[in-house]
C-alpha cells in the first residue's frame, strides 16, 4: 500500500501518484513512471506534461551533440563516421512490388521504344494539345484553363458546346493534335481531368483536387512563354513510367533554360503534385570582417531562389485505358478500386 494524504483540490491525486514511485513496505520497489493522466487536476497536469516535454527536448539535444561530436572526431582521426539513422517513413517501408523499373530492364527499354508517345519524346512531332471542357462549366473553370494555356506550350483551346467527345476526338485527330485535354467541373468547381493521347490514346483519368490559382498564392510570379523545364519525380514503376511519360508527351523535349521555368510533376504515395515555378537570381553583398586596423572586405554573393507562378494542384489517377476514349468497349490497362486500399503502404505508381 501507498502513504496517501489528503490535500486540497486535486493534490490528493498528485501525491498518489507520486507515492507509486516509492518503496513499498515489502521492499519491492514500484514504478517511478509518473503519467500526466494519472492526475485530476488539470493545472497540476500540464505542468507535469510540461516539465516532461522540457526534458525529451534536453535529451534530444543531448544525442544530436554527441552524434556530431563522434562525427567531428572520425573526420580529425581519418575514420569513416558512425552511419547516420535514417528515420521510418511510409515512402521507404512501402511493400515490395515486381513492377519497380531497373536500370537493366530490357523489356521495359523494348516497351518504351514501342509505346505511343515515342515520336513525341524522340522530337519526331510537336507536342500540339487541344484543352476543352465538360458540358456544363463552371466559374473556375475558365480561369483554370487560361493559366493551363499559360503552363503547357502550343496549347489550344476550343468551346466545348453541345458536341459528343468522339467527335472532338475526331477533329483534334484530324488538325494534328497530339493531346486532348478535357476540365471536368462539379459544384462549380473542377474535379477531374480528362488526358488523351492522339491519335491511337491511350486516355487517362485523373481526379483533381486542392486546386490554387495564381491569384491566390502569395507573391505569385508571372510566366513567359519561354518553353519549361520539366521535372519527374518517384514514378518508379512500371504503371508510373507510363504515366510519367505521358505527361512529358504534353510538352515540347527542347526546354529554353533562358526563360528559367520549371514545371513539376512530383509523384508522393500516389499522389501526382503539380507545381509550377521559375529561377530567381539575386546578388547581394556580402561582408566579411578583416584583420585589426583593416577594413572589412565586401564581395558579392548570387543566391538562388523560387518563385511560384501556378497553377498548384493534386492528381490521382482513376483509370487509364486503352487507345482513346471509348467508356462502353473500350480495354482498361489500369483500374483504381477501393479494395486495392488494403494498406497504407502499397503503391503502384
Amino acid at each position: 500500500m501507498g502513504y496517501k494524504r489528503k490535500r486540497g483540490d486535486g493534490e490528493g491525486e498528485e501525491m498518489e501518484a507520486e507515492d507509486r514511485g516509492r518503496p513499498s513496505f515489502n521492499g519491492t520497489e514500484k514504478r517511478n513512471v509518473i503519467l500526466p493522466s494519472m492526475i485530476k487536476n488539470k493545472d497540476k497536469r500540464s505542468k507535469v506534461y510540461a516539465k516532461q516535454k522540457h526534458e525529451k527536448k534536453l535529451e534530444k539535444q543531448k544525442k544530436i551533440k554527441a552524434r556530431d561530436a563522434a562525427e567531428k572526431r572520425a573526420l580529425e582521426l581519418g575514420e569513416e563516421p558512425p552511419q547516420k539513422m535514417i528515420p521510418r517513413t511510409i515512402e521507404n517501408t512501402r511493400e515490395s512490388d515486381e513492377t519497380i523499373c531497373r536500370p537493366d530492364d530490357e523489356e521495359l527499354f523494348a516497351e518504351i521504344d514501342a509505346d505511343e508517345f515515342n515520336p513525341v519524346l524522340r522530337r519526331e512531332i510537336t507536342p500540339k494539345v487541344l484543352i476543352t471542357t465538360c458540358r456544363f462549366n463552371s466559374t473556375r473553370g475558365p480561369a483554370f484553363i487560361s493559366e493551363l494555356l499559360s503552363v503547357i506550350p502550343n496549347s489550344h483551346y476550343q468551346k466545348r458546346g453541345t458536341y459528343d467527345l468522339k467527335k472532338i476526338v475526331e477533329y483534334a485527330t484530324k488538325k494534328d493534335f497530339t493531346s486532348l485535354i478535357v476540365v471536368h467541373t462539379r459544384r462549380r468547381e473542377p474535379d477531374a481531368l480528362l488526358i488523351i493521347g492522339l491519335p491511337n490514346g491511350p486516355t487517362a483519368h485523373f481526379k483533381l483536387s486542392n486546386l490554387v490559382l495564381r491569384k491566390d498564392i502569395k507573391n505569385h510570379g508571372n510566366p513567359t512563354s519561354h518553353e519549361p523545364e520539366l521535372v519527374l519525380n518517384n514514378f518508379t514503376t512500371r504503371l508510373g513510367n507510363r504515366v510519367g511519360r505521358f505527361f512529358q508527351s504534353l510538352f515540347p523535349q527542347e526546354p529554353n533554360f533562358r526563360g528559367r521555368r520549371v514545371v513539376t510533376f512530383h509523384n508522393q504515395r500516389d499522389f501526382i503534385f503539380f507545381r509550377h515555378h521559375r529561377y530567381i537570381f539575386e546578388t547581394k553583398e556580402s561582408k566579411q570582417s578583416g584583420t585589426k586596423g583593416k577594413e572589412s572586405v565586401v564581395g558579392e554573393k548570387v543566391k538562388a531562389r523560387l518563385q511560384e507562378c501556378g497553377p498548384r494542384f493534386t492528381l490521382k489517377l482513376v483509370t487509364l485505358q486503352h487507345g482513346t476514349f471509348d467508356t462502353k468497349g473500350g480495354e482498361f490497362e489500369w483500374v483504381h478500386k477501393p479494395e486495392m486500399d488494403t494498406s497504407r503502404r502499397r503503391f503502384f505508381l
